[in-house]
C-alpha cells in the first residue's frame, strides 16, 4: 500500500500566462521536494492541468501537500486527492505509467475536492479518499485526516504570502529570530503573525496527526 497523489491546478483557464505558471509550478515543486524530500516520486505534470506523485505515508503525503501549498506563490492554487492504496507500473515504450486503485482513490478524492468547493465549502483544497479492501485502522486515519484537511485549508487560504513563508519556514525548522531576519521585520512580529494567521495552529495540527498514527 501506498499513498498517490493528483494535484490539479485550480483555476487553470484564469491564468493569462498558463506556460509560465507551469515553469513556477515546477520550480516550487523542485524546491519543496529537495528541501523536505517526503515522496517516493515527486510531482511531475501528466496531462492537461495535473501533476501526480506517490508517498511512502499518509503523512508523509499529508505533510507534503501543506508544504507545496505554502510554498506557491500568489494566485496559483492546487486541488489536491490524495488516495490510499496499491499502485502497479505499466510497461510502455514512451514513458513510466502507473495504475490500480491508489490512483482510481486518489481521482475520486480530487473529484469530491472539486464538488465540495462548488457547494459547500469553498475553502476546501484537498482530500482522502481509501481504496475498498483497506483495514478499519486506515478508515479511522481517513476520516481523522478529512477533518484536518477541511480546518487546514479554511487557514491556508486566508493566509498572506507572508504568512504562508512563516509557516513553511516553521515546518522546516527555523527558529522565529531567523524567519524575522529573513523577511526583515522583528521577532515580536513575526510571533504575531503566526499567532493571528493560523499558522500556529497549523503547526499543532501536522504534530497531532503524527501522535495519531504513531
Amino acid at each position: 500500500m501506498v499513498v498517490a497523489v493528483i494535484a490539479d491546478i485550480v483555476g487553470s483557464r484564469r491564468l493569462r500566462d498558463r506556460a509560465g505558471a507551469q515553469r513556477m509550478l515546477d520550480e516550487t515543486i523542485a524546491r519543496v521536494e529537495r528541501e523536505h524530500p517526503l515522496a517516493d516520486q515527486p510531482l511531475r505534470p501528466t496531462v492537461g492541468d495535473e501533476q501526480q506523485g506517490v508517498y511512502r505515508t499518509l503523512y508523509d503525503a499529508v505533510t507534503g501537500v501543506l508544504l507545496l501549498q505554502l510554498a506557491l506563490p500568489e494566485g496559483i492554487e492546487f486541488r489536491y486527492g490524495i488516495g490510499v492504496g496499491d499502485i502497479r507500473a505499466i510497461e510502455s515504450a514512451h514513458r513510466e505509467l502507473s495504475d490500480g486503485p491508489g490512483w482510481w482513490a486518489a481521482r475520486a478524492a480530487v473529484e469530491t475536492v472539486h464538488a465540495r468547493q462548488e457547494r459547500t465549502v469553498p475553502t476546501a483544497r484537498s482530500w482522502i479518499v481509501a481504496a475498498p479492501g483497506q483495514d478499519e485502522v486506515m478508515d479511522s486515519e481517513v476520516s481523522m485526516g478529512n477533518a484536518y484537511l477541511l480546518a487546514r485549508d479554511a487557514i491556508v487560504v486566508r493566509m498572506t504570502e507572508r504568512e504562508r513563508r512563516l509557516a513553511y519556514g516553521r515546518i522546516g525548522g527555523l527558529s522565529q529570530t531567523a524567519l524575522a531576519e529573513q523577511e526583515g521585520i522583528t521577532q515580536p512580529a513575526v510571533s504575531k503573525a503566526l499567532r493571528s494567521s493560523g499558522a500556529a495552529a497549523l503547526l499543532d495540527g501536522l504534530a497531532l496527526f503524527a501522535e495519531e498514527r504513531a
